[in-house]
């Protein structure tokens, strides 16, 4: 039997332990998470207001007509205006009020749209350009591109403070979602799309990304080290990385989208130009038709019937049963950036 004094004092004891924990999600040090977590302080303070008082008259209601209370018994009455107005009026308010606020911040923290700010006192210049970091979600591992500066991690994201980044976002094979609390919040990384994400840490330091959808048996391993470093530290960084004689091309690329767990971090000193549109347009392989030129020339030819069935039946007739002569040339590589006519 546990002593009563014991059993009091369990909560307090259980509150002490969740005090070490680290609320990264409501403490973050990103911009944009911490607006999205004053979004749901502010949502979750206006619920209050309706559902403490509902809380607390449930008890004293229950208390007050509770048997043998000698409470005054009505019958008769059946309508109260006042009651009314505060029962449909709170809550009513409350929900427009919830309204205007989702509607606002919907579009205020787009992860498409630029930011316009480095945080709430310093607004970004017009003249700042983005570091662009391409992401692409594996089986079971994260792959960071930098296009600028042309290298590549494994499990590894390194950004500079105070600088807005730029995440063009996508997957090899199955549906991922690409999330750094304290950064901003979850987006989906898609095989054959392309997502994007504006945010921008506002404190060095060493964090952590992860995946938070499920997507097979390493999913719960599919995790990165993610480190906010000064501009000077990340300039180091990146020309420490472009001294690593690794070279990541289509081929490697292939033998890396292989499924695999707890991989360790991993850097490439150079990146094979257009890789990630390639990934993106799912055209990595050798001799893979792109997407992008697939529905390029699907587009051509819809645009062909569409002209022919506007003529006149006997024009149509003509040039559908014309032969078009053509001049062989020699076999051209389609490439995401450079497709061939055909």
């Amino acid at each position: 039997m546990i002593p009563k004094i014991v059993r009091r004092g369990l909560p307090l004891l259980l509150l002490a332990a969740l005090a070490g924990c680290n609320t990264v999600v409501m403490n973050p040090t990103g911009d944009i998470a911490k607006q999205q977590a004053d979004l749901i302080t502010i949502s979750v303070l206006l619920m209050l207001i309706i559902i403490v008082p509902v809380m607390i008259l449930t008890v004293l209601f229950a208390w007050r007509y509770r048997k043998g209370a000698n409470a005054k018994y009505e019958p008769d009455w059946d309508h109260s205006t006042k009651l009314e107005l505060v029962i449909w009026g709170a809550p009513l308010l409350i929900i427009i009020v919830l309204g205007l606020i989702t509607w606002v911040s919907t579009h205020k923290l787009d992860p498409y749209r630029p930011l316009d700010r480095i945080d709430e006192h310093r607004p970004i210049p017009a003249s700042t350009k983005p570091l662009e970091v391409q992401v692409v979600a594996l089986d079971w591992k994260w792959l960071f591109i930098y296009p600028e500066q042309g290298i590549a991690s494994v499990n590894e994201l390194v950004t500079p403070v105070d600088v807005p980044v730029r995440f063009k976002i996508t997957s090899s094979t199955v549906m991922n979602t690409f999330y750094i609390p304290t950064l901003a919040g979850m987006i989906y990384a898609m095989p054959g799309m392309e997502t994007t994400l504006n945010a921008v840490l506002n404190k060095a330091g060493d964090y952590q990304g992860l995946s938070a959808n499920f997507s097979g048996e390493g999913f719960s391993h599919m995790k990165f080290a993610y480190k906010g470093v000064s501009a000077g530290e990340f300039d180091a960084w990146v020309q420490k990385m472009k001294a690593n004689p690794g070279v990541l091309n289509r081929a490697d690329y292939l033998v890396l989208e292989k499924p695999s767990s707890r991989e360790p971090v991993r850097h490439y000193g150079q990146v094979e130009p257009a890789l990630f549109n390639r990934v993106l347009n799912r055209c990595v392989a050798e001799g893979a038709v792109c997407m992008n030129q697939q529905m390029a020339d699907d587009h051509k030819r819809n645009q062909v019937a569409a002209a022919i069935k506007a003529l006149p039946k006997a024009a149509a007739a003509q040039v559908a049963n014309a032969k078009v002569c053509e001049t062989p040339v020699a076999p051209a590589q389609s490439t995401p950036n450079n497709p061939v006519k055909k």
